[in-house]
């Protein structure tokens, strides 16, 4: 059986990317408008009503009526991943985030609607929730969250400074706290208190290191740099995507780069911890178009079809 998906805003940088994963894959015949009518209501309508699976790649306010647009119809409505960020804690839509829990990939198994993690969230929620699970992260601790990424996160805009060599080589930015990622990682971190998150970007293309200090000492159960990283071991014990150094691997560097796991669906969890200065640091490492976007993307896709995709 051929399974038909539509990538509604393929033309951007996410959906450039789910399409050449997708391209060549066997069991997939994927769908497209003409330019001309990528706005038109009624033709959309139409070739939704001729898919099994639409993906959407979209800025937030068209992501909310591309939704609307399913929801009027009804039965005939395909599933649906949304990229954007639209969703991401709205009632009816699964937490795209297979990791997140032991029964979450069986969730998006039979969802009919998915929403993607954004990437940010993605390490900051890889890193915090086995942590609250276990105790060993206090629900009302007070957390703070630094995350660096590449540029191709940004948009066309921001991807097109930096090209071009108009944008600085480094800088913050959200600094009214109140970026968007902020909702879905305490909800899905299980943090009852809301999280300080500093978000940054550099001049290299993809990439991404999310970073969470923590004072040992003030936290309930003042654990250790091994119990929080046997915490994070045993939750992702088996997974595919997500793997957590031990801690000889951490120990041989002082130093981390965001690049290395680029092209890939790869992340990877560290934790450094000073056991005399009674301080740890949590790292992961991702791609941003990658986990943090396409790749888990298509992860989603293959567990709701039961497709097999690299």
């Amino acid at each position: 059986m051929t399974i038909k998906i539509f990538i509604d805003g393929e033309a951007g940088t996410t959906g450039l990317q789910i399409r050449d994963k997708l391209a060549g894959l066997t069991g997939i015949e994927l769908l497209s408008l003409p330019a001309q009518a990528r706005k038109d209501v009624g033709a959309k309508r139409e070739l939704l009503g001729q898919v099994d699976l639409t993906i959407l790649c979209l800025p937030d306010a068209a992501a909310k009526e591309a939704a609307a647009l399913l929801d009027d119809m009804g039965e005939r409505a395909p599933r649906v991943i949304d990229a954007s960020s639209a969703h991401r804690v709205a009632p009816g839509w699964t937490y795209g985030f297979p990791e997140l829990a032991p029964a979450q990939y069986a969730a998006i198994a039979g969802a009919a609607k998915v929403t993607n993690p954004g990437c940010h969230a993605t390490g900051a929620i890889a890193l915090l929730r086995p942590l609250t699970d276990a105790g060993l992260i206090p629900k009302d601790a007070a957390i703070t969250i630094s995350s660096v990424s590449g540029y191709s996160g940004g948009g066309k805009t921001m991807i097109e400074d930096y090209e071009s060599g108009r944008a600085p080589a480094f800088e913050l930015y959200a600094l009214g706290l109140e970026h968007k990622h902020v909702p879905e990682i305490q909800l899905y971190s299980g943090l009852a208190a809301r999280p300080l998150f500093v978000p940054s970007v550099g001049n290299f293309r993809q990439g991404m290191l999310v970073s969470i200090p923590l004072q040992l000492d003030c936290l309930g159960s003042r654990p250790t740099g091994a119990d929080l990283r046997a915490a994070l071991a045993r939750h992702y014990e088996g997974c595919r995507y997500v793997k957590v150094a031990g801690e000889a691997e951490t120990s041989a560097q002082s130093r981390i780069e965001p690049e290395s796991l680029n092209g890939s669906n790869q992340m990877q969890i560290h934790v450094w911890a000073n056991e005399v200065r009674r301080q740890a640091v949590l790292v992961a490492k991702l791609d941003n178009l990658g986990k943090g976007a396409s790749g888990a993307a298509v992860q989603n896709l293959a567990l709701m079809t039961g497709l097999s995709v690299d």
